[in-house]
């Protein structure tokens, strides 16, 4: 009886052994396979660090080629390539009559208040690039564009030109802004628009990688020199005969030459047959 119970011992000390090993061996296993993951996520993101540290700066200021009748106009093989690459806006769909209209906001001259009211009568939703400047000098517009329905996008702090600048500078240009206007208005901006129309891949990149939508424009005209305003004609004329499917327009906010022949453009463009979008709705 004593050597049965012995053996039994024996028996159950055996399988504990053996049931530890083999628990061990599968820790063992599993340390080995998390290490194997890490290892290979640090991998990862040292690569693509690198290649965010290869691609080109190369400075590009945007540029469109006019065509006639209504036809989109060419933006150039390179700015295609990377506004498709890194799922840029800038011109929209070519069988499509949709047009998108955008104005840039650095500063007021005393015009934005007839732009937002010309566009409420018109039932135009527009996005407006505003700097830090306009925000901090311009408050209750903003407020006024946000609650009107329109989009308010990123024209970075102080309107530098983003491919002469490192990736942290972007980072305050860009976030600082983003930051103030949440922290005023519970808004939060997705586009930007590049200062000076310049930019390069980096900048892309990086700007994408903050949460940013780039958009340029297909459809402009020299509108933002103060000292060149009183050609309403010519201004009309630049933007109606350059009309086209897809067309992101781009008109300044400190133009009067601009508030004054907005109603009549947005009509016309109606009558037309085009249809104003947001870019929310946007459609390549």
């Amino acid at each position: 009886m004593r050597k049965k119970i012995i053996n039994t011992i024996w028996i159950a000390t055996f399988i504990c052994i053996f049931t530890f090993s083999i628990i061990q061996a599968n820790k063992e296993k599993m340390a080995n396979d998390i290490n194997l993951n890490r290892i290979s996520s640090v991998q990862t993101s040292s690569n693509q660090v690198s290649s965010n540290a290869t691609l080109s700066n190369t400075k590009i200021g945007w540029g469109i080629k006019r065509a006639k009748n209504h036809v989109q106009p060419e933006l150039g093989s390179k700015n295609i390539e990377l506004m498709e690459k890194y799922n840029g806006i800038a011109m929209g769909n070519k069988d499509e009559k949709y047009v998108y209209l955008t104005f840039d906001e650095g500063y007021e001259a005393g015009y934005t208040e007839k732009i937002l009211a010309v566009l409420k009568e018109n039932n135009v939703e527009a996005t407006f690039f505003i700097t830090a400047h306009y925000l901090n000098t311009q408050p209750e517009l903003v407020k006024k564009m946000i609650d009107d329905g329109h989009i308010v996008g990123n024209h970075t702090v102080n309107h530098k030109s983003m491919p002469d600048i490192n990736n942290e500078t972007i980072k305050t240009e860009v976030m600082d802004l983003h930051t103030a206007i949440y922290e005023k208005f519970g808004y939060e901006m997705k586009y930007i628009r590049p200062p000076k129309g310049e930019y390069s891949e980096r900048t892309l990149a990086y700007t994408n990688s903050l949460g940013y939508t780039t958009v340029m424009w297909s459809l402009a005209y020299d509108d933002w020199d103060e000292n060149k305003q009183g050609r309403e004609e010519y201004g009309k004329s630049k933007i109606l005969d350059n009309i086209h499917n897809g067309a992101v327009i781009l008109l300044h906010g400190n133009s009067k030459d601009n508030a004054n022949i907005l109603d009549e453009c947005i009509k016309e463009i109606k009558n037309m047959g085009y249809e104003f979008r947001s870019l929310n709705k946007f459609k390549k």
